[in-house]
């Protein structure tokens, strides 16, 4: 018992060196679901895919190192910023739960993980910067200017106040990428959807890096006004937000990617063939996480010839942009997109894929070969 009481002091002692408070004869609490995480038999199957342990190399870099962390933490051990290279490096991009043989789901677990982290205070730089910017800004990158400045003020004025379906622009499209959203926007205006009155971010990033109480506020304000528009639908073109959307947001919304909704129009579009051959590469948030292989491959047949990726849909290399990876681990994530480029097979014109973070980390990777969002590849079979 003397042992026990010294060792709890020890404990409230270094909590109290990283700036965690804890009452005293309470235990600082860090609540993951147990059966989650012992559900992993650590067989290390998740080793050989796991793309930040390729580049990284560290044990603690890959998925059941990051489970061995988490099972310490729910088993006592103290929270600290220790844990946060393990923890944080993590892109969620789930191809270590669809090769689990245990059925765990260790993207799940990790983001639980690092809401207790938050809760404890134990967050990185990058990631209060990115909670800053999205609290003050409603985007990612705080920026500043209007979040429809891609559009005129005529088309702004012609906007229906109401409607059956809303295009849910993001942030990237809406910031970095503004021409695929007035592309993506003028397709879809023909069958009378509308935007949102003040779009904010989609609280991916917040609900990814461990932010859940911000991340219900920033949702509360998009639930309000897609209620207000009265809209049953929401398409988007971001893989990120189309989780969220679809896994986050009540269930009462019908949630709809644009490869999907492209995909259910392809007669009404009027598309040309192209004399192009092109590769696909799927989002892991449209692809491993919601199964959404077949809509974008339809889209791209319809216009040019396809050439397949070496590793594609369950077994797709992440990009390396998801998860906060790409803010708080610049280089790690961009090495991670240079392997992807490494699938890339030879005599294409394109790689087209359907997020815009995925277009932004193969762009910077420096590849050869252009990467393009499926919208730019229709509004050129448009033209």
């Amino acid at each position: 018992m003397k042992n026990e009481g010294k060792k709890e002091t020890e404990q409230a002692k270094r909590l109290d060196e990283i700036g965690i408070s804890q009452e005293k004869g309470e235990k600082q609490p860090f609540e993951v679901d147990r059966r989650s995480v012992y559900r992993c038999v650590q067989c290390g199957t998740c080793r050989s895919v796991c793309p930040v342990f390729d580049v990284v190399g560290w044990e603690s870099a890959n998925t059941r190192g990051r489970m061995l962390i988490i099972k310490s933490l729910l088993e006592g051990m103290p929270p600290s910023k220790d844990v946060l290279p393990s923890l944080a490096s993590c892109t969620t991009c789930g191809i270590c739960a669809s090769r689990c043989p245990a059925g765990a789901n260790p993207p799940e677990v990790v983001e639980a993980a690092r809401t207790q982290l938050v809760k404890c205070g134990i967050t990185t730089d990058a990631q209060e910067n990115l909670k800053s910017s999205i609290m003050t800004y409603g985007n990612s990158f705080g920026e500043t200017t209007d979040r429809k400045q891609w559009l005129s003020e005529t088309e702004r004025s012609k906007l229906p106040e109401k409607s059956d379906y809303v295009y849910f622009v993001g942030c990237l499209d809406s910031y970095r990428y503004p021409e695929s959203a007035k592309k993506a926007f003028g397709i879809l205006r023909r069958f009378g959807v509308t935007l949102l009155p003040d779009e904010q971010c989609c609280a991916s990033p917040l609900l990814r890096t461990g932010f859940k109480e911000e991340a219900e506020k920033v949702m509360k304000r998009n639930l309000e006004q897609i209620r207000k528009v009265e809209a049953h639908t929401i398409i988007t073109s971001c893989a990120g937000c189309y989780t969220t959307l679809k896994s986050n947001y009540p269930e009462e919304i019908r949630v709809v990617s644009l490869p999907e909704f492209l995909a259910e129009h392809l007669e009404e579009l009027s598309l040309k063939k192209l004399d192009l051959t092109v590769t696909y590469h799927d989002p892991c948030h449209l692809g491993r996480h919601n199964k959404i292989y077949d809509a974008p491959r339809r889209v791209i047949q319809a216009i040019c010839t396809l050439k397949e990726m070496k590793n594609i849909k369950e077994n797709a290399r992440c990009c390396g942009g998801g998860g906060g990876v790409r803010r708080g681990y610049p280089d790690i994530s961009l090495e991670l997109a240079r392997n992807r480029l490494k699938d890339v097979p030879e005599g294409v014109d394109y790689i087209v894929t359907s997020c815009p973070l995925c277009v932004r980390n193969l762009r910077d990777a420096g590849g050869d070969i252009e990467a393009i969002d499926i919208v730019e590849l229709v509004a050129m079979a448009m033209e």
